[in-house]
């Protein structure tokens, strides 16, 4: 699949693992390598700064969206490519997500876990059919994925769209993975007995 740009949810902390950083700038730095527009919330802080600041140093290209309240707190990248400021959190999830070919989530807290759910729940929906990629540094998200498992075994997720989130522990193999995915989008919703 060709993937000109790329949708990164992460963290406006750093968290407490330097590793966490770390991913976040080599992950920016492969997407500019790789010629994938960052598309991303706009802001300098955490790993979201990071991310954009790793693909900024390769020369790549970075869409930042922030809703104006953000940018008057003073948390708007003025480096970047392209800052694109909205009215709302939800008006900036739809143009991030219009403006992406897939989706990637590093560690992230509350805002990054609700944008990952609902752009995965989207694909569910059938809404589009686009790569869904979590990038798990240093182990970050295996109690998440176990409860995946564990709402995949009890019925309430479909193998199907389990599935369809890509895991990886390092940037370029999520990216090669990714790149690799041929998407189909999912089926109509399914009765429960249907799973």
């Amino acid at each position: 699949m060709t993937l000109n740009s790329l949708c990164i949810y992460c963290g406006s902390s750093t968290g407490r693992n330097p590793r966490f950083m770390t991913a976040a700038m080599e992950l920016g730095r492969d997407l500019a390598l790789s010629g994938i527009t960052l598309v991303y919330g706009g802001a300098k802080v955490g790993l979201m700064g990071a991310v954009a600041d790793g693909a900024l140093s390769e020369g790549g290209r970075v869409i930042g969206v922030i809703p104006q309240g953000l940018v008057e707190k003073e948390v708007a990248h003025q480096g970047l490519s392209e800052l694109q400021v909205v009215d709302s959190m939800h008006e900036r999830k739809a143009r991030m997500a219009e403006l992406s070919d897939g989706f990637i989530a590093l560690p992230g807290g509350l805002g990054t876990f609700e944008e990952l759910f609902e752009v995965w729940t989207w694909d569910q929906l059938g809404l589009h059919a686009k790569p869904l990629g979590l990038l798990n540094v240093a182990d970050y998200y295996n109690p998440l994925l176990a409860f995946l498992d564990h709402a995949t075994a009890e019925g309430f997720v479909r193998p199907r769209n389990r599935d369809t989130l890509i895991v990886a522990g390092s940037a370029s193999e999520l990216l090669a993975r990714m790149q690799a995915a041929h998407p189909k989008g999912s089926l109509p919703w399914l009765s429960p007995d249907q799973l």
